[in-house]
C-alpha cells in the first residue's frame, strides 16, 4: 500500500453473487474491519427518499457529503425502493467522488485499531483501493443470481415475481457495467470466483486459499 500500513482485501462483483457474505466471513476470520460500500449509496438513497427530494446529482451529492457512520445503521437500507435509487445515485460522478474519501480512509485506517480491512462493492479494486493486497471479483450467472434474490425476497415475505426480479437484475447489471464513471469490471489483477455452482462454504474456502497465496502474512 502506498499510504498507511493496513492490509486491504478488495472484493467486487454484481448483485447477489455472494460477495457480501464472503467479505464478512473473511473479515471475521482474519480479524479485519469490514465495510459494505453499497450501504453508503443505499444510505444516500434512503435519505433522499425520506426527504422526498428529487434524485438529482446536486441533491444526492449534498446528502453524500453529509453522510455520517450512523446513517449506515438505518433500518430501511435493504428495501427494494432504496436499492433502485441507490443504483441510480451510484452512477453519478458527484456522489462517487463525495464518498471516495470515506472509503479510502476506512481502508487505510480501519476502525478499532484493526490491522486490515475488507471492502466489497463495485469499484473497490479498480478505483477505491487499486493498490489492495488482494483483489477478488465474485460473480455468478444472471439466472443463478436472480434465483438467489427471489429466494431472499420471499424469505422476507415479499411478493416477488420471478420475471420481474430477473428484469430488475438485468437493468441493474446494465447500469453498473455501462455507467461512464467506475463501471463494474474486474481489475486486471483480480482473481475471479464464479459462485454459480458453489455454496457459501466452498466459496469461502476458495477465497481463503487465494488470500493465503496473496497475503501469506495475514493471520486470523
Amino acid at each position: 500500500m502506498t499510504a498507511g500500513t493496513a492490509r486491504v482485501i478488495a472484493i467486487d462483483g454484481p448483485a447477489a453473487a455472494g460477495k457480501g457474505t464472503l467479505a464478512r466471513r473473511l473479515a471475521e476470520h482474519l480479524g479485519f474491519a469490514y465495510l459494505d460500500t453499497g450501504l453508503l449509496y443505499r444510505a444516500v438513497a434512503a435519505k433522499l427518499l425520506a426527504a422526498g427530494a428529487g434524485i438529482e446529482p446536486e441533491t444526492a451529492e449534498a446528502e453524500a457529503l453529509r453522510l455520517a457512520p450512523a446513517d449506515l445503521d438505518r433500518g430501511d437500507l435493504r428495501g427494494d425502493d432504496v436499492a433502485g435509487v441507490a443504483s441510480q445515485v451510484a452512477a453519478m460522478p458527484e456522489v462517487r467522488a463525495a464518498l471516495l474519501a470515506f472509503q479510502r480512509a476506512f481502508a487505510q485506517r480501519p476502525p478499532e485499531g484493526r490491522n486490515g480491512a475488507v471492502l466489497d462493492g463495485r469499484d473497490i479494486a479498480t478505483v477505491v483501493c487499486p493498490d489492495a493486497d488482494c483483489k477478488l471479483f465474485v460473480t455468478a450467472s444472471l439466472e443463478v443470481r436472480a434465483e438467489r434474490r427471489l429466494k431472499e425476497l420471499r424469505e422476507r415475505g415479499a411478493d416477488a415475481i420471478p420475471s420481474r426480479v430477473l428484469r430488475e437484475m438485468q437493468e441493474r447489471d446494465a447500469r453498473d457495467s455501462q455507467r461512464s464513471v467506475a463501471p463494474l469490471v474486474p481489475a486486471r489483477d483480480a482473481v475471479v470466483i464464479d459462485t454459480s455452482t458453489l455454496d457459501a462454504e466452498h466459496a469461502f474456502a476458495a477465497a481463503l486459499e487465494i488470500v493465503g497465496a496473496r497475503m501469506p502474512d495475514a493471520h486470523a
